[in-house]
């Protein structure tokens, strides 16, 4: 099938990328007989773009035009054969991707997650870990499969507390619940060993497509993993530098493509915090392709309201990480919390510190402020001191 993409590619100028040269051939497999401006419509391109990359279609073979749009039976071949789309229940299929009650048709999906979700393992709270509910992480699944980025992808998450990549799996089995589809797969990358081996059973168990990693985020990201996957799912530590990090591992994961959706959790925040968000995602090359606010649900979170929002965010040409090498700042909140930490500007080497009893509390803050010898916005941390604890006031402190 990528010969059909790259020809395609070759004579047409996408900034969108390929992605959405594969979106509408699917929605030509999956919809025959589609009409130009309802290709142009579901794909969010403009009706002239999608009538250019359907005609490279049609020379490539893909396609044919007969009554509107539809695949030749090459192309269906090569979709159903490379892509693994035989067998796929179609009409579960339309149903998922409409905007009605999701989980219609994913009654026994949610009842054997329900039942997984009850025996994992305690979330360790001081690496920021959460339990999210099984409706979540199978609506995290479903929202995959809405991006184009579920059936025959390579997908990659980031940390899987939320066991994500059994949502993944458990939907695909539902979709081809005859069997032999075995071209998706999940990888999952933690640090947590409990969870890794927790995912591998139930992978075992139900017949996933799940490869676990054991990865600590600090550390370089191995090199086998680099470059390798179709989309990223993360729900990170709920700080700047843990969002930053965690999605950097992410952006090297994927592979060198524009416009690869990125599935980003991410507690609701503070205008200022937000702000310097957005900042670190351009400084990455990410845009943002849609927001759901409280699309999360998560147990006994009270810190975040038991809720967090989805992004959905796409790359660029100019996509990069912004941590390559060793992560040596601090991580999660409470580490965040109890450190000093010294910064150099990139601009003018001038040292800033920052923490809790500092003019700059949190690296957000000192991002949005800028540098107070230069006003730059970039830094590089160069010192990190643990703050020593607070002396707990007792009684016999007040006496004389």
């Amino acid at each position: 099938m990528k010969s059909f993409i790259e020809q395609a590619k070759q004579h047409i100028e996408l900034q969108e990328g390929t992605p959405v040269i594969e979106q509408l051939l699917i929605e030509c497999y999956m919809n025959p007989g589609i009409s130009t401006k309802e290709l142009a419509r579901r794909t969010l391109l403009p009706t002239p773009v999608a009538a250019a990359i359907k005609r490279e279609l049609i020379k490539a073979g893909a396609l044919l035009q007969d009554r509107g749009v539809r695949c030749t039976p090459e192309g269906v071949a090569r979709i159903e054969r490379e892509w693994g789309y035989q067998g796929l229940n179609r009409s579960l299929y339309h149903k998922l991707l409409q905007d009605t009650v999701w989980t219609e048709g994913l009654e026994e999906v949610l009842a054997i997650l329900k039942k997984v979700f009850s025996l994992r393992p305690t979330a360790n709270v001081q690496i920021d870990q959460s339990k999210c509910t099984p409706e979540t992480s199978l609506r995290r699944a479903v929202l995959c499969l809405k991006q184009s980025a579920l059936i025959g992808k390579k997908i990659v998450c980031i940390g899987d507390d939320d066991l994500v990549s059994v949502s993944i799996g458990l939907l695909l089995n539902r979709m081809f619940s005859a069997g032999g589809h075995s071209v998706t797969t999940v990888d999952v990358l933690d640090i947590d060993q409990r969870f890794l081996q927790y995912i591998d059973a139930v992978a075992t168990e139900y017949h996933l497509p799940i490869r676990c990693h054991q990865v600590d985020f600090r550390e370089p990201l191995p090199e086998e993993l680099h470059g390798k996957y179709d989309c990223f799912f993360t729900d990170p530590p709920y700080t700047l530098q843990g969002m930053v990090l965690f999605l950097s591992r992410g952006i090297q994961a994927l592979k060198r493509e524009r416009g690869l959706p990125v599935f980003l959790s991410f507690a609701h925040k503070s205008p200022a915090f937000t702000l310097a968000m957005q900042r670190e995602l351009v400084r990455m090359g990410l845009t943002v392709s849609a927001n759901f606010p409280r699309f999360n649900s998560y147990e006994a979170a009270e810190m975040i309201a038991n809720r967090s929002q989805m992004f959905v965010l796409r790359t660029t040409d100019q996509s990069q990480p912004e941590y390559a090498g060793k992560f040596i700042d601090a991580l999660y909140t409470g580490e965040v919390k109890r450190t000093l930490r010294t910064y150099c500007c990139k601009q003018c080497a001038g040292l800033v510190q920052v923490g809790v009893t500092e003019d700059f509390s949190t690296i957000e803050q000192l991002k949005n402020d800028r540098c107070p010898h230069c006003g730059h916005d970039t830094f590089e941390l160069v010192e990190k001191t643990i703050l020593p604890a607070k002396k707990e006031k007792h009684d016999d402190d007040t006496m004389d």
